[in-house]
């Protein structure tokens, strides 16, 4: 493989493995934006990965196995508004109590389905969804130097997933900057008492972000499941819902912004099996554990050198209790 090949087949690689962070980044900054803390955007989508493949497994159906991932990760998401919104709990303890609680469910609920420890059977090309060849890929890459390879080998080939989640950063800033209702969600989350005297339904608008991170953690979680691979495993996601919640802050809560942060972590996780057995000058070959570790480890280091810059939305985190 030249270098060209190289260099393109990790762009590849972390396009794919940037989108499960990319859909939650993008349900995590409608939640926040509103004023509500999701660190559950992790069991949102684990549990929104089970449902996507035993749904495919039993059905056969790579689309029913997505709308089940949606409902079921909206489920979790109303669960989660119902104790900070409607009850005005903490917002802390009740997403780590949803990313609990989907984690013991999945296996439970894997194992007396399928009876393979928590597992689901691994699914057909026909329940999953399957990379598309874009017009012309192939004729490019033979014909068209450089580009046609770049063409073929990052631009084409993905699952419609992958173009969507990309195509929902663009629609996501438009919603949030350009519309009212995205200037509503802003509000719940700077001035709330101010839009409550204005005649907006505080809760009402805090629950409607809530459903849209819903459905984000639902297409991230069905990705990983049933377009990514090819069945579910016990915790699957593997802590890419605390990643997805670091790019929101590392993007100020902006989707382009959060956008770019998805895709360094997906770089440095394509790094991780490209540059194993691999002898760098100076320090030879490194061990893989460190590779694994490095996205965790760039986590920490991002937040802690900008969380102080990044300014969160004014009332996030705090309950909102209606004066008489």
């Amino acid at each position: 493989m030249d270098a060209l090949s190289w260099v393109y087949s990790s762009m590849d690689s972390s396009l794919r493995l940037a989108v499960p962070l990319v859909f939650a980044a993008l349900g995590g900054i409608y939640a926040e934006r509103s004023g509500i803390v999701d660190i559950g955007l992790e069991g949102k989508m684990l549990m929104a990965a089970f449902a996507a493949a035993a749904t495919s497994a039993l059905t056969g159906s790579p689309m029913l196995g997505l709308v089940s991932a949606v409902l079921s990760s909206v489920l979790m998401a109303m669960m989660h508004g119902f104790a900070v919104i409607t009850w005005r709990g903490d917002q802390i303890i009740s997403g780590l109590a949803i990313n609990f609680f989907a984690s013991g469910l999945t296996v439970t609920i894997g194992h007396a389905l399928f009876d393979m420890g928590g597992q689901t059977p691994t699914l057909s090309n026909d329940q999953r969804f399957n990379a598309l060849e874009w017009l012309g890929a192939q004729w490019m890459a033979e014909h068209v130097p450089v580009l046609g390879s770049f063409y073929h080998d990052v631009i084409s080939g993905h699952n419609v997933l992958v173009y969507l989640s990309f195509l929902l950063v663009p629609v996501a800033a438009f919603v949030l900057f350009k519309t009212r209702f995205g200037l509503r969600v802003r509000a719940m989350g700077e001035e709330p008492k101010a839009a409550d005297t204005a005649g907006i339904s505080v809760s009402k608008v805090r629950y409607q972000a809530l459903i849209i991170t819903g459905v984000m953690c639902g297409f991230a979680g069905a990705y990983l499941s049933i377009a990514q691979n090819a069945a579910f495993v016990r915790e699957m996601t593997a802590g890419q819902g605390y990643i997805a919640l670091a790019a929101v802050i590392l993007g100020k809560w902006r989707p382009v912004g959060a956008m770019l942060g998805c895709l360094l972590f997906g770089v440095l996780s394509a790094m991780e099996t490209r540059l194993q057995s691999v002898e760098l000058p100076i320090v030879g070959e490194l061990p893989t554990q460190l590779f694994s570790a490095l996205p965790y480890i760039l986590t920490v280091v991002l937040l802690a050198g900008f969380i102080g810059r990044s300014i969160a939305p004014k009332a996030i985190g705090q309950p909102y209790i209606k004066e008489r």
